[in-house]
């Protein structure tokens, strides 16, 4: 059985990321990509995508930056972010793990209730990241539909 497959491309500055034009410390070139159902999402950090600059040394908000990217990117692909079932977190400091789960869970109450009793399966690991400002990294799966 054959899967469309959709790829949404990524912006910095905007500036489409694609070669040749990709920055070094860039190493991708979709935001995200459907196929079938499922919706893969990139690593989203906590940099601004109009400016390509970290803006703010503050993990909660580098984390809500994070996680409004991965939302946009879910309802660019006709979903929501109740439809996230996947999330590999990569921290720059695993001190950074409770208030990772805090903003995580006031996010998901402000923006996708049904994942406060169906949260998305999720890993949590420490990594060096792209670059030394960033202090959090999602790539995430979701689904266009839950039916």
């Amino acid at each position: 059985m054959d899967q469309k497959v959709i790829h949404y491309p990524e912006y910095w500055a905007g500036k489409k990321l694609s070669y040749p034009n990709v920055p070094a410390e860039a190493g991708k070139f979709s935001r995200s990509v459907v196929v079938g159902n499922l919706i893969f999402i990139s690593g989203c950090q906590g940099a601004n995508d109009e400016t390509a600059r970290v803006e703010t040394v503050v993990f909660e908000k580098q984390m809500e930056i994070a996680l409004g990217k991965i939302r946009r990117a879910l309802e660019e692909a006709d979903s929501s972010m109740n439809n996230l079932i996947k999330n590999l977190i990569m921290l720059k400091d695993l001190k950074d793990y409770p208030a990772m789960r805090r903003t995580e869970l006031a996010y998901y109450q402000k923006y996708a209730p049904f994942l406060i009793d169906n949260p998305p399966v999720s890993s949590v690991l420490g990594a060096q990241l792209g670059k030394p400002e960033y202090l959090v990294e999602i790539e995430s799966i979701g689904v266009i539909s839950r039916e």
